[in-house]
């Protein structure tokens, strides 16, 4: 395996490959297969993430534990990393395999064995040094484009969260911003409230 055909997110930045050095599917879950990094692969590209942080991981595991209370019993499930989502949609190509650190999938016809296929309604990205541009750039287009409803993004490293709604222009807007203090919620998923300093205490 060539590292050159490898973003490598790191707190360096990223190496952009060019077109002629992107890799196909297959090539992908085979490296995936003999590696224990977490991979997501866009059009050619894969982008490797590193483990977690503890608080990246407290992080998730309260917000996954207050979704899944909600919605038991609900038409929707939350799904937590590492969790393959292979978005897909009439009106886009090409081949987008991420792994959203929290999901929520109200359409159950997309899921198979390992992997969903499909748009999660909402999608929740937890922020670490080494992956700020790749969740407030690549991932808010990316989500955007392909029409999930809701994405937040929660960044311990400031204590804040956005909140970014699909409009009726299929255009994320900025719905909320919350920093340090006092709570927000959820357009799509009723009595889903964020406390902001227990989530990031």
């Amino acid at each position: 395996m060539s590292v050159y055909n490898i973003i490598i997110k790191s707190g360096k930045g990223e190496v952009i490959i060019p077109e002629e050095k992107r890799i196909s599917l297959d090539e992908f879950y085979r490296i995936r297969k003999d590696s224990d990094q977490l991979m997501e692969y866009i059009d050619g590209v894969v982008f490797m993430t590193p483990s977690p942080s503890t608080k990246h991981q407290r992080i998730s595991g309260r917000i996954h534990a207050q979704l899944f209370q909600l919605l038991d019993g609900s038409e929707c499930e939350v799904f937590h990393a590492p969790f393959d989502v292979e978005l897909k949609s009439e009106q886009m190509d090409g081949t987008k395999i991420v792994i959203p650190d929290l999901s929520v999938i109200c359409d159950k016809s997309g899921f198979h064995e390992n992997k969903y296929v499909g748009v999660p309604s909402l999608i929740i990205e937890i922020i670490s040094p080494s992956n700020q541009s790749h969740d407030l750039v690549v991932k808010l287009n990316l989500y955007m484009q392909y029409g999930v409803k809701e994405y937040w993004i929660m960044n311990p490293l400031l204590n804040t969260i956005q909140v970014y709604v699909l409009d009726e222009n299929n255009k994320f807007k900025l719905h909320d911003v919350a920093k340090d203090k006092g709570s927000i919620k959820s357009t799509i998923i009723n009595k889903f409230i964020v406390d902001i300093e227990k989530v990031f205490s």
